[in-house]
């Protein structure tokens, strides 16, 4: 068997990045075409699936053991989310030493603080020091 089968760690773990921000910013326009085009057609679906937040990965919950060990350089980094139903949410998470999950905002916090300013990076440190 290949050892990347295995080894979930290497997969699941991903730095949140400039290029993350516009892939979902993407997603998010991609939606909103789909639903104006869905509107346009009036076309009535059934009971259309409604995705939601997974249980196991809510905000201030430990990740499971199922996603690895979390690499020491990672600890404290924002990282894109796991969960499905974040996908198309402008978020990230942040994962401290004992596997807590802290999910944040990546629009600008007031208005001047981007998700990738350092000022920032700080002040989510020491809101996810233990």
């Amino acid at each position: 068997m290949d050892a990347s089968f295995w080894s979930s760690e290497t997969n699941s773990f991903r730095r949140f990045t400039p290029e993350s921000l516009a892939a979902i910013e993407e997603r998010i326009a991609n939606k909103k075409k789909e639903k104006v085009e869905l509107k346009r057609k009036k076309k009535e679906q059934g009971a259309e699936k409604k995705l939601t937040p997974q249980l196991d990965l809510k905000t201030c919950k430990k990740l499971p053991s199922l996603y690895g060990d979390i690499p020491a350089e990672l600890v404290g980094e924002p990282l894109e989310d796991f969960d499905p139903y974040y996908s198309d949410h402008k978020t990230f998470m942040v994962l401290n030493k004992r596997r807590t999950i802290f999910r944040f905002a990546a629009t600008p916090a007031l208005f001047i603080f981007g998700p990738f300013n350092p000022v920032r990076k700080a002040a989510i440190q020491i809101l996810i020091h233990s």
